[in-house]
């Protein structure tokens, strides 16, 4: 006789504090942990959230009624609100939140409170106000809530998710946080993950977790979930109808956006953002390399060229040459005026002759070979030295005829080379009565060296020379008036080394209390200068790896020396996060590529919320004129690599966000895409929630059948003690 044992289930519940739309709820519900012969149930028992709308969407994804909860304190509603709370409202307790938890005890507890307060996309000044500070209060109040709801039977596991950068921007409030949780016998452990990778999404989304575990109830480790990597987006969007197919509901609209915006994203290339716009050429606010050309229906062929042996297509009411291939190359030579001005070859024929043929009408003009027999035929023309002139006429001008010369004979005399100079050992032109530079070569070149009056002007003589004749004007600017005096006029007592320089491979002298350059020789000759001109190294960068900085002084300033670096790290050190660099406006992701963390105003202006769709698309009907700039429409544009570059529908968010099931309509409270996108970028990702699910339930239901912790080769999220190893047994046939 044979007996087939068959596993049973066991239910794991969980709750959920600032539960949302109720994906985090909804994930962690999918997930199937299993033990041996047992398998986890995970049940969700409730969830609380300020908004209306929320509550209603986590109640009709869930099957399970949330509850509209402000965990608000008074004084925190009225820094967060600016005003005093209506009438009538109170603050939650921990009976409300037992009611709202359907009087169950939970095995996990989930907080997802607001993390405006700490994300980076929030200026510091404005975090540090008295309305953010009170809204990062809430995760202090809800965990202080839960355990005081279920103090007498305390959750195995509180989990609290936020944005990374709250453990700086909320350090405190974090370590408050921990040791309230400690004192109730909690091991804590600070995590940051990838929830693309737990999940395996479409898009990299880092968040914090604080992980607490009932010490009491969970003796074992806690290990992090197997990472599976990220996905692609087309991954994603290809399993989907295409944008604009109704038939998912109202999400998969495409966005209307003005004709200008359109033209933006269709230059932006894949992987990139508005900084692709910097490549194009604009001259007067026109487009220069590029035309946008409508394409399809009625439009094929703008600009079209038909042979003359080939059919038209239909000809329309609006026939023309930009409407289509309206044109046709025509072998037909030009008759009347088709070229005038037109030369015709010596060796060529002539077309007809008509009443009014001029070189204007067409071809009546010709390149004639013949040597010119006009009266004027050598007009400016010069006979070589060899030949004989030619009839000297009455209009004997160089215009007349071949009337100039070229004369070999050397014009060295004369009043033709004015400012000449004559070399020593050269002989002078004829003497005339006007000898002066300008009128001829009447200047020499003379070696004798200058003693002329300022012939060294500036001139300083050496102590142990004699000076020059004592003039009636003896200043430096007048000859060699100065001396280099050898003697000191420094005070007798004065240091021997004022104003010494000490070269860079000597050692300087004691440093004293006054450190001046007359102090001593408290100066160095540099060699790193850059040049020895006047304000040398302004604005100078110094390279990374090669140069040297100059000297710092008192007013080092970029305009003062070489005090910038061409620095080689990339963006700052911001570990690859160019999105708090830009924020990416613009931005077009390849299908290839993975999107960032959608977040709650995930719009084309503000990140890389367009994709470059390779699938085929069809647009509106065709268009008889370009639209009006600021005209908002939904048009196809196809881009210079082949795609249609296009944001991502709300749909399609909600996809990267693993809330979309295959084949399901997706469908949110109200109309309002801007609203629908809130809580989308708001939302736990479904898959990563139901990836951390898995753990924490086969870690209770390990506790439950008395097993131990098996041994992984992840990372362990909270450890106390090592613990032997297990396995999983399987079904028995008996």
């Amino acid at each position: 006789m044979s007996f087939l044992l068959h596993p049973f289930d066991d239910e794991i519940r969980h709750f959920h504090i600032a539960c949302g739309v109720g994906s985090g709820a909804k994930g962690m519900s999918k997930a199937r942990p299993r033990v041996g012969m047992v398998r986890g149930r995970m049940a969700c028992i409730g969830g609380v959230d300020v908004d209306p709308a929320c509550i209603r969407d986590f109640s009709r994804r869930l099957g399970t009624p949330g509850t509209v909860m402000d965990l608000f304190r008074r004084d925190d509603y009225t820094a967060f609100h600016g005003k005093e709370p209506p009438k009538g409202w109170r603050e939650a307790t921990a009976v409300d939140l037992r009611i709202a938890a359907g009087r169950k005890a939970p095995n996990i507890v989930f907080s997802s409170t607001p993390c405006k307060g700490a994300s980076g996309l929030l200026p510091e000044a404005m975090a540090v106000t008295p309305k953010y500070q009170a809204l990062n209060r809430l995760a202090e109040h809800s965990i202080e809530l839960t355990l005081e709801a279920w103090a007498d039977d305390l959750p195995e596991f509180i989990l609290f998710e936020n944005v990374p950068r709250i453990q700086v921007r909320g350090r405190a409030m974090i370590d408050r946080i921990i040791e309230r949780l400690e004192a109730r016998n909690y091991a804590c452990a600070e995590t940051v993950h990838d929830c693309g990778e737990l999940g395996n999404l479409a898009q990299s989304r880092k968040r914090f977790l604080l992980v607490a575990r009932q010490r009491d109830k969970i003796p074992p480790f806690l290990y992090e979930p197997p990472m599976r990597g990220l996905r692609t987006v087309g991954d994603v969007l290809e399993k989907l109808p295409p944008p604009g197919d109704m038939s998912m509901g109202l999400g998969h609209r495409v966005p209307a956006l003005t004709w200008m915006t359109w033209v933006r994203l269709a230059f932006v290339e894949a992987g990139s953002d508005w900084r692709s716009l910097n490549k194009l050429a604009v001259e007067d606010g026109v487009l220069r390399d590029y035309r946008l050309v409508p394409e399809g229906h009625w439009r094929d062929g703008i600009l079209g060229v038909n042979r003359l042996t080939d059919s038209s297509g239909a000809v329309i009411g609006s026939a023309s040459a930009l409407t289509g291939a309206f044109s046709v190359a025509d072998p037909i030579t030009p008759t009347l005026h088709g070229g005038a001005l037109g030369v015709r070859p010596w060796d060529g024929q002539s077309g007809t002759v008509q009443g009014r043929s001029w070189p204007f009408n067409g071809n009546f003009a010709i390149g004639d070979i013949r040597p010119g027999l006009a009266k004027f035929s050598n007009v400016f023309r010069v006979v070589p030295t060899n030949r004989e002139s030619p009839t000297i006429s009455g209009g004997a001008t160089p215009s007349a005829g071949g009337l100039c010369v070229a004369d070999p004979h050397y014009l060295a005399k004369g009043s033709y080379q004015q400012f000449g100079v004559r070399p020593w050992d050269g002989q002078s032109g004829t003497i005339t009565g006007q000898k002066s530079p300008g009128q001829g070569a009447f200047s020499i070149a003379a070696p004798m060296p200058g003693h002329a009056l300022r012939s060294c002007a500036y001139g300083v003589n050496a102590w142990g020379d004699s000076t020059g004749t004592i003039a009636g004007e003896t200043w430096p600017t007048n000859g060699n008036f100065s001396v280099g005096d050898p003697r000191c006029d420094w005070h007798p007592a004065a240091h021997r080394n004022k104003l010494k320089v000490v070269g860079t491979g000597g050692a300087a002298p004691t440093i004293s209390c006054s450190v001046q350059p007359a102090s001593g020789g408290l100066c160095v000759a540099d060699p790193k200068a850059h040049t020895a001109h006047k304000g040398a190294g302004k604005y100078a960068v110094v390279a990374w790896g090669k140069g040297a900085a100059g000297t710092v002084i008192a007013a080092s300033t970029t305009g003062h020396g070489a005090f910038a670096a061409a620095d080689p790290r990339p963006h700052y050190l911001r570990d690859g996060r160019e999105a708090y660099i830009t924020a990416g406006m613009y931005g077009v992701l390849p299908m290839t590529g993975y999107a960032g963390a959608v977040n709650a105003h995930a719009k084309h202006d503000n990140g890389a919320w367009s994709v470059a769709d390779g699938r085929d698309a069809q647009g509106n009907a065709p268009i008889g004129r370009l639209p009006d700039p600021k005209e908002r429409l939904v048009c196809v544009i196809r881009a210079l690599d082949g795609t249609w570059h296009r944001p991502f529908t709300t749909l399609e968010l909600a996809a990267l966000q693993s809330m979309v099931e295959p084949g399901e309509p997706f469908e949110l409270d109200g109309t309002s895409d801007s609203r629908w996108r809130e809580a989308i970028g708001n939302a736990v990702p479904e898959d990563a929630a139901e990836a951390i699910g898995n753990v924490f339930g086969q870690l209770i239901l390990l506790v439950r059948s008395g097993r131990q912790q098996p041994i992984r080769h992840t990372p362990i999220w909270v450890r106390p003690v090592a613990i032997g190893a297990t396995l999983d047994v399987p079904p028995l046939l008996i």
